[in-house]
């Protein structure tokens, strides 16, 4: 059953991919978005990689061996999965699909592999959004300044980074991340727009009607 929205229309969840090159900073504008909307809630993925410096267990990723992981893909509990760097990720699929039938929002952070799952499953329920660095200098800088990643993997990442810049024109929407103020009031824009369609509050309606049914009463 769909929840109601702030105008008590009934509407559905969406889920809300952002997607980037590493260093592009769709974690920093995912983060933001989340600490300043409650109608969305982060898709926490499964992964086979260690634990970075300051992660939780159950917040940012839960963290699982390769055994587990390939039962959940083999037994259909993955909306989708990729490998990146040589370790595995994957969407559980319960959790997100109680939370559009709540009408809760999900926000995911996923590369373009995962992204193109999720559009063949559910291409009416996905809003994808890719977030484009302002120039390789700058992206590579981020990717030095965040001080996650030993050289050899920066490395990887900028060979790697053209390769994703390649799918752009499969999302809904592009924005270039030059002033991080500006990308996450573009993204925001995105956001409500989408939850404004028509076909994703199934509470019009009866809205409508009701509205109707005031004015023939007048």
């Amino acid at each position: 059953m769909a929840s109601v929205s702030h105008q008590g229309i009934a509407r559905r969840g969406l889920m809300f991919v952002l997607s980037s090159p590493s260093g592009a900073g769709k974690t920093t504008l995912s983060r933001k978005l989340l600490k300043g909307d409650t109608w969305i809630h982060l898709s926490v993925s499964v992964t086979t990689r260690a634990k970075r410096p300051g992660e939780r267990e159950g917040r940012d990723y839960y963290f699982i061996d390769q055994k587990k992981f390939m039962a959940m893909k083999r037994n259909g509990e993955l909306l989708e999965w990729a490998v990146v760097f040589g370790h595995y990720y994957g969407t559980p699929r319960k959790p997100v699909a109680k939370a559009l039938a709540a009408g809760r929002d999900v926000l995911f952070d996923i590369d373009w592999q995962g992204t193109q799952q999720l559009r063949e499953k559910a291409r009416s329920d996905l809003v994808s959004v890719f977030i484009l660095p302002p120039s390789v200098g700058e992206l590579e800088r981020r990717l030095h300044t965040r001080a996650q990643d030993p050289k050899s993997i920066i490395r990887q990442r900028m060979s790697k980074a053209s390769d994703e810049m390649s799918h752009w024109a499969e999302y809904d929407y592009v924005v270039v991340n030059k002033k991080l103020w500006r990308a996450f009031s573009e993204l925001r824009g995105i956001l409500i727009g989408e939850r404004l369609k028509r076909e994703r509050q199934p509470g019009l309606s009866n809205f409508v009607r009701k509205l109707q049914g005031q004015l023939r009463r007048r």
